[in-house]
């Protein structure tokens, strides 16, 4: 009786990480723009929110998904979903008039929910890598400001959050364009810090 011999797939995908990274981290730049005072909530953070924040990173978490990458999938496609659910919580009351916008404690409560996502998430990036890890954990910090600037901790508190998420989110673009580089040149052009398992 013959066995049937397998043969491993070779996987060609490419890796859609720093797509992810890279919405991530230029939308939350953007916002946290805002944030630290230089300009109003506008329609160019809506929009980065819709498609780059948010549809970027789904697409991006449906191809970790295909790698079997539980961490990136999850990752990737929450915060997606973070952007989106975001930016429909600002939207939503304008146009359907019935719906009430959501008060300050209600959205402490939904970012206090992201911020204990974010705190586990970031303990999953002890076997990846420090740069992950600084995204990761700058992310869990500024949920937990944004909850005490929500529930009345001042307009200073507000401008250093915003500085503190410019922080977050250009760790996530120098992490997303690290690996991009990294993968193009064959070699560690920027450093990520890998973890020894």
């Amino acid at each position: 009786m013959n066995e049937a011999t397998t043969l491993p797939i070779k996987d060609t995908t490419a890796n859609p990480a720093p797509l992810g990274l890279l919405g991530f981290g230029m939308t939350t730049v953007l916002l946290n723009l805002h944030n630290a005072g230089f300009y109003e909530l506008n329609s160019m953070i809506l929009a980065m929110g819709l498609c780059y924040g948010g549809t970027a990173q789904v697409i991006a978490g449906i191809m970790e998904w295909k790698k079997g990458n539980t961490f990136a999938t999850t990752a990737f496609v929450s915060y997606g979903f973070f952007w989106l659910s975001l930016v429909a919580l600002i939207v939503l009351p304008k146009i359907v008039p019935t719906i009430a916008p959501t008060k300050p404690e209600a959205l402490a409560a939904y970012l206090a929910m992201w911020g204990i996502f974010t705190a586990v998430m970031f303990v999953g990036t002890f076997k990846l890598s420090r740069a992950l890890q600084v995204v990761f954990g700058s992310l869990s910090v500024l949920f937990f400001l944004l909850v005490a600037v929500k529930l009345g901790a001042g307009e200073s508190l507000e401008h250093f959050t915003g500085y503190e998420g410019i922080f977050c989110g250009l760790a996530a673009v120098y992490t997303g364009l690290a690996q991009v580089l990294n993968e193009l040149s064959g070699k560690i052009i920027l450093p990520l810090g890998a973890v020894k398992n």
